[in-house]
């Protein structure tokens, strides 16, 4: 009997953490995993909406460090070439601020490296590609040689990734501002500001 009740006990513990833990953690909604990215555009203002990045598995830094806690705001720019799979062409565009970078051609690690020697302090990768992977974040892996990265890599979702470059490329923009990372540890799912278009 006793025995009963101190695994009772322990269940019931056990439940309420996973109540509290679900209360207090974004991560449990909506399959969003704890070590998600999220960032929000504040210029232009056709695409002023939060974005959520999936960080790189097993290369380069991490976008909650101090060199981007202490910005208020940080700058996306275009990598030239977009495919980032050899030396970018805007250095001085790039230095300090993050690479937006369009996936193929080349591993990820790669198109890091190369945003790196550009004096990029991270990247943002996505697939452009029309009904192509548009509503799945792809899983950033090292590419299993001895290179490496110090900065930041995040997988954009495709759909988000589309409508940013082709947003800024209308308006003649290589760049927008954004704020990286913010907290929404608690924000209940239905207060962010996701873009519309991945409701439909």
């Amino acid at each position: 009997m006793q025995t009963m009740l101190i695994n009772l006990v322990a269940i019931l513990l056990l439940f309420s953490k996973l109540i509290f833990a679900g209360i207090n953690n974004l991560h449990t909604y909506d399959n969003i995993r704890s070590h998600d990215i999220f960032f929000e555009i504040l210029q232009p203002e056709d695409l002023e909406y939060t974005y959520r990045l999936k960080p790189a598995k097993d290369f380069g830094g991490t976008f909650t460090d101090d060199t981007f806690k202490q910005r208020s705001r940080n700058l996306l720019v275009f990598a030239e070439p977009r495919e980032a799979c050899t030396a970018l062409e805007n250095p001085h565009e790039l230095s300090g601020n993050i690479a937006l970078i369009e996936r193929g051609e080349c591993t990820f690690v790669r198109k890091t490296i190369m945003a790196e020697e550009a004096g990029a302090i991270g990247a943002i990768i996505t697939d452009t590609r029309s009904n192509f992977n548009e509503d799945v974040f792809i899983e950033m892996v090292h590419d299993n040689t001895s290179r490496n990265t110090n900065i930041p890599a995040g997988y954009l979702l495709g759909r988000n990734g589309r409508m940013i470059i082709s947003t800024l490329d209308r308006y003649g923009l290589d760049r927008a501002i954004i704020k990286l990372p913010i907290n929404l540890t608690f924000t209940p799912p239905e207060l962010i500001n996701y873009p519309p278009w991945t409701m439909e």
